[in-house]
């Protein structure tokens, strides 16, 4: 037994013997020629590749075996706060890859790509009403590059009225995205406090309000998970002061057939369809962000737009004879695999699936909530929507920080929330369960949660040492990230080195 988990363990070069084979080749039936016929010989290898030579179920139970060490959210409850790891439908999956969508080009003419048009139309049609935006562009390639796009238009509409101004407002608790974005347009950021209920500081937003201000980057609800109830005179005093008013839309779970941002007075929204819509994402995509704005900054949405013609006969086409767009902002017209993803998501729930989405991601959030608010310190009391974040303030006292318990999860199958964000909690730990979990799932993960707690009071050194059951143990993580190596050399190429 020891042997076989040995085996499981080991790299797939060590698990190779000479002769094994997990392919076959079809019969040629073209005239062969060797391969110095086929490329020239300068580019061609002086001795073999070392590729590992195993049997087709080695090399299937190898994978499998390793897909199980790593926590997805097919696997269990993915519970990052402000990422909505919800579960994505295997339809999405199936409509995605069928060959008319996978196998088109961008370079095909427009007359033979009217299917992926069409559904790319109706897409940012549907995404305008949801969020009440004059208009959308479906070109951002993720949640960040929505942002840019979006302060480059705001940039662009001050340039136009002969004001280009130098400052974009940010919450102490926004993404660090917010700041980093507007600094790449060229603009200086100043920070504006959160109040004792977690929301914007009403005075502060207003002592920091000048003719320099070009916007306010606002996520509501904000990464408390708190709905920014002022956000109508928000609203009102910067469009006063001729600044325009930028939402995060990463928290737009918590909206959907509830509230529109454009009936808050939002100028540009990004959405986030990798999160919001149920498309696969992490590890660096793939992910879509596209941008919606109010009728102030139609005229400078990114080209080529997609268009419905009705006369004379229905057709969909590129257009990107708009002078003051700010040009496009991606190589071609976005992800377009996401889009098909979303899409689906959309078209099966509907309008009403929609609102009961986020008033079940609602419900959830409040549940564990309420499991978890005894045994954890809570930093801002105030209503929460789709999730919250707590503080390891209480446990810290004892000994144990926030990472210590969120290491401890992994033990028990977990994958830990978002941790230390936002910045203003004290050792945070932000929980978004989504409304793809049940009501015994999240029973589950609060029971990990408290009987972590009970760990700390009574065997605290299980959880400083933890994980204890993962393949890779207490890793040096600030070491590992700056000293990475992830090549592998067969041991007799070790030898040779030696």
């Amino acid at each position: 037994m020891l042997n076989q988990r040995k085996s499981q363990s080991t790299l797939i070069f060590e698990k190779s013997h000479p002769g094994r084979k997990g392919y076959t080749l079809p019969t040629c039936d073209v005239p062969k020629q060797t391969i110095s016929e086929c490329i020239p010989s300068a580019m061609l290898r002086k001795e073999a590749p070392h590729l590992p030579e195993i049997s087709e179920n080695e090399v299937l139970r190898h994978f499998i075996h390793l897909s199980t060490l790593n926590h997805h959210v097919d696997k269990d409850m993915y519970p990052l706060g402000s990422c909505t790891m919800k579960y994505n439908p295997k339809i999405n999956e199936t409509v995605a890859s069928m060959s008319g969508f996978s196998k088109i080009h961008p370079h095909q003419p427009v007359e033979s790509v009217q299917g992926i048009l069409k559904l790319m139309y109706d897409l940012q049609e549907w995404l305008k009403e949801i969020c009440g935006m004059a208009a959308v562009s479906l070109q951002p390639a993720a949640g960040a590059h929505g942002e840019l796009t979006g302060v480059l238009m705001i940039r662009k509409y001050h340039e136009s009225k002969g004001n280009l101004r130098k400052k974009v407002l940010v919450p102490d608790s926004a993404h660090g995205t917010n700041p980093a974005t507007a600094a790449i347009a060229g603009y200086t950021t100043v920070g504006i406090k959160t109040n004792e209920n977690g929301l914007t500081d009403l005075d502060d937003l207003k002592a920091n309000l000048d003719e320099d201000v070009a916007a306010l980057m606002l996520t509501n609800p904000n990464t408390l998970g708190i709905f920014e109830s002022q956000i109508l005179e928000i609203s009102e005093v910067l469009h006063q002061n001729g600044s325009l008013l930028y939402m995060d839309g990463a928290n737009m779970n918590a909206l959907l057939g509830i509230a529109k941002p454009g009936d808050m007075g939002f100028d540009v929204v990004h959405y986030n369809l990798h999160k919001t819509f149920s498309t696969p994402h992490g590890g660096g995509g793939p992910g879509s962000g596209p941008v919606g704005v109010s009728e102030r900054l139609v005229e400078f949405l990114p080209c080529p737009r997609i268009e419905k013609q009705s006369s004379p006969v229905e057709r969909y086409v590129l257009n990107s004879s708009y002078p003051n767009s700010i040009g496009p902002t991606m190589g071609f017209y976005g992800n377009v695999g996401i889009m098909v993803r979303a899409y689906t998501y959309l078209m099966m729930h509907g309008a009403k699936g929609l609102y009961d989405i986020s008033k079940n991601a609602i419900i959830n959030a409040n549940y564990l909530l309420s499991l978890l608010k005894d045994h954890f310190k809570i930093q801002y009391e105030s209503q929460v929507m789709h999730e919250f974040c707590l503080s390891g303030d209480l446990q810290k006292a004892k000994g144990v920080k926030t990472l210590d318990m969120a290491k401890r999860m992994l033990d028990y199958g977990f994958h830990a929330p978002t941790i230390y964000f936002p910045l203003i909690v004290r050792e945070s730990m932000m929980i978004e369960p989504t409304e793809s979990e049940t009501k015994e799932t999240l029973d589950s993960f609060a029971e990990v949660m408290l009987k972590i707690a009970e760990e700390i009071d009574q065997n605290p050194e299980v959880v400083l040492n933890a994980p204890h059951t993962t393949p890779v143990k207490r890793l040096d993580d600030a070491y590992a990230s700056r000293n990475i190596n992830v090549r592998y050399k067969a041991p007799e190429v070790e030898a040779q080195m030696a």
